[in-house]
């Protein structure tokens, strides 16, 4: 049974979440005290985090990045302000999805299964070392490495870079990326994808590899590597 730690200050929308998540089979938490939400965390060590933007003390956007500071966790964000910075910042963050309120519950958990469903057949996967160019990427540590440096990516941006890599030098569709993420499009911002990758780039240009990854306007993404002749 998965478990999904709820980080919502709404208590009648939590106990919503709480009855229909559970209906679902999954083990839901949430947080009573949000000056303890770290400790929770550590105590739950949930599958997924659904976090609202908006909270006492500390807003979600904090959360998330203490959360990301000990975890991979994926991270779902909820809110009801219509910014569209909310969901650039919390994607740069390093969340997985963002869900507008109000929102259908089967649009949420929707997007809970996909995330899941990445995730957990990817972690089961036999573990993998991949070298490009002089780095090697650790598929289960989430990381990629150099002789003189290393990062840490998020299963979204570990996951965009699996397929760039196994089509390498040709274009992968914005559509094929967007449906291998988050499986339906219906539900997902086409900025969604664009952040992803932007912050998958970002981090790849801290080791030098950053220019390797091509955007075709129009079309989609390709991960560059040169033929040796």
């Amino acid at each position: 049974m998965f478990k999904l730690l709820v980080i919502e200050d709404d208590k009648t929308l939590y106990k919503e979440l709480k009855t229909r998540l559970t209906a679902w089979s999954y083990e839901v938490y949430g947080i009573t005290d949000f000056s303890t939400v770290m400790q929770v965390f550590s105590e739950v060590q949930p599958d997924l985090v659904i976090i609202d933007i908006q909270l006492p003390m500390f807003d979600g956007f904090h959360w998330c990045r203490m959360i990301r500071s000990h975890s991979n966790v994926p991270i779902i964000f909820l809110s009801s302000r219509d910014h569209p910075t909310d969901m650039v910042m919390s994607m740069q963050l390093g969340a997985d999805d963002f869900v507008q309120k109000p929102f259908h519950f089967d649009v949420l958990v929707a997007k809970i299964q996909a995330i899941l469903r990445r995730v957990y057949n990817y972690s089961v996967e036999k573990t993998e070392l991949k070298t490009w160019y002089d780095a090697t990427i650790d598929f289960e540590k989430n990381t990629v490495e150099t002789k003189n440096n290393s990062i840490e990516l998020t299963k979204n941006e570990l996951y965009i870079l699996k397929i760039l890599l196994e089509h390498k030098n040709k274009i992968v569709t914005r559509d094929h990326l967007i449906n291998s993420l988050w499986n339906d499009k219906r539900f997902i911002s086409d900025n969604t994808l664009t952040v992803n990758v932007n912050r998958l780039r970002k981090k790849l240009d801290e080791i030098g590899l950053g220019k390797y990854i091509e955007t075709k306007v129009g079309q989609g993404y390709m991960a560059i590597e040169e033929v040796e002749r």
